[in-house]
C-alpha cells in the first residue's frame, strides 16, 4: 500500500530512494493531485514536496489521511502551513544543511558584481585582454559597510563570512540578537541608509511580501549594492529596476525573482545586475543531504516517532 506521494522533480537518485524507502507514488506538481486514482489518495498519509508552486487547502483536502507535508528545502512559503495546522497535518523544512552553500553563494554575487568578474572574464576570453590591454578598474569590497535583512541562519553566516573582509557589520531583525559587537536596526529603512551593501536573507511569505519596498532601496543610495538570496517576493521589483536602471543604486547580486525562471527581461539588459538561476543550495553534497534529511521526516512520521526539524 503506498502511503507516501512525492510531489515535483526529483534527481534519479532521489526518486529511487523514495520509491525503494516508501514505495512511493510520483506527480510533477500539486495540481496534479486531483487527477491521482482517488483509491490511491485515499491511502495517503505522507507527502515528500519539492517546489514553489502553491500547496493549499484544496490541495490537502484531496489527500483525506494526509498528516505530513516534508517540504524539500529551508523555505515553505509554497505551504500554506496555517491550513495544514488546521487539518492536523504537520509540515517539516530541511534547515542549517543548506545555510554554508547560500551564504558562499551570496558572498560570491557581492564579489562578483562589484569586482565585475563576469564583465572581466569576458574581456579576457574575447582576446579584448591581448588587444586593448587591461580592464577597467572596479570596487573595492573588503572594509565596507555591510547590511543582513534578516539574521536567521543564513543571515548569521553571511555575515560571520564577511567578517572575514573586515566588514562593518550592521543587520536588522524583530528583535536585536546577541551579536559580536553588530549594529541593530529597528527598521529597514535606517539599516539601508546605513550600509554600502545590503543582503536579503529573510524568510518568504505574505508577511515579507515587499519588504525591501522601494523606500528601502531608495534609502540604500547611489553607491549601494542589494544581493537577495531569499525570495523574490520580498524584495518591489519593479521599484528594484527602476532604481538599477536610472542610477539610484549601483548594482544587485540576484539569485531568486519574482516568476522565476521567466524574470523580467529588464534584467538582462542591466550589466550592474549579476543573475544566479536560484541555485544557492545547488551543490551536490548538500542536495543529497537536504533529501536525506526529508526522507529521515518522512520515515519517522510513518514510524509514529518525533520529526526531526518540525515548522509547525
Amino acid at each position: 500500500m503506498t502511503e507516501t506521494l512525492t510531489i515535483g522533480t526529483y534527481t534519479d537518485d532521489d526518486t529511487a530512494a523514495l520509491r525503494n524507502g516508501f514505495q512511493a507514488h510520483g506527480i510533477a506538481g500539486p495540481d496534479d493531485i486531483a487527477a491521482v486514482d482517488a483509491s490511491l489518495r485515499a491511502t495517503v498519509r505522507a507527502v515528500a514536496f519539492k517546489g514553489h508552486k502553491s500547496f493549499g487547502a484544496a490541495e490537502m483536502d484531496l489527500l483525506p489521511k494526509l498528516g505530513l507535508i516534508a517540504n524539500y528545502g529551508v523555505g515553505y512559503d509554497a505551504i500554506d502551513v496555517a491550513a495544514a495546522t488546521a487539518r492536523g497535518i504537520k509540515v517539516t523544512n530541511t534547515p542549517d544543511v543548506l545555510n554554508d552553500d547560500v551564504a558562499d553563494l551570496a558572498v560570491a554575487m557581492l564579489l562578483m558584481q562589484g569586482r565585475e568578474t563576469i564583465q572581466a572574464s569576458d574581456w579576457a576570453r574575447s582576446g579584448q585582454w591581448a588587444q586593448k590591454g587591461e580592464y577597467r578598474l572596479n570596487r573595492k569590497m573588503s572594509g565596507g559597510k555591510v547590511g543582513i535583512l534578516g539574521l536567521g541562519r543564513i543571515g548569521r553566516e553571511i555575515a560571520n563570512r564577511l567578517v572575514g573582509f573586515k566588514m562593518d557589520i550592521h543587520y536588522h531583525s524583530r528583535q536585536e540578537k546577541q551579536t559580536p559587537g553588530w549594529t541593530w536596526h529597528a527598521d529597514p529603512v535606517s539599516l539601508a541608509q546605513s550600509v554600502d551593501f545590503l543582503f536579503v536573507a529573510l524568510v518568504g511569505g505574505t508577511a515579507t511580501e515587499g519588504y525591501v519596498s522601494r523606500a528601502v532601496i531608495d534609502a540604500l543610495g547611489p553607491r549601494g549594492v542589494i544581493v537577495n538570496i531569499s525570495r523574490g517576493s520580498t524584495v518591489d521589483e519593479g521599484a528594484l529596476l527602476d532604481a538599477l536602471e536610472s542610477g539610484r543604486i549601483a548594482g544587485a547580486g540576484l539569485d531568486v525573482f519574482r516568476n522565476e525562471p521567466k524574470i523580467d527581461p529588464r534584467f538582462y539588459a542591466l550589466p550592474n545586475v549579476v543573475i544566479q538561476p536560484h541555485q544557492g543550495s545547488g551543490t551536490v553534497e548538500t542536495r543529497i543531504e537536504m533529501a536525506a534529511l526529508q526522507r529521515r521526516n518522512v520515515a519517522a512520521f510513518l514510524a509514529g516517532k518525533a520529526l526531526e526539524t518540525p515548522v509547525n
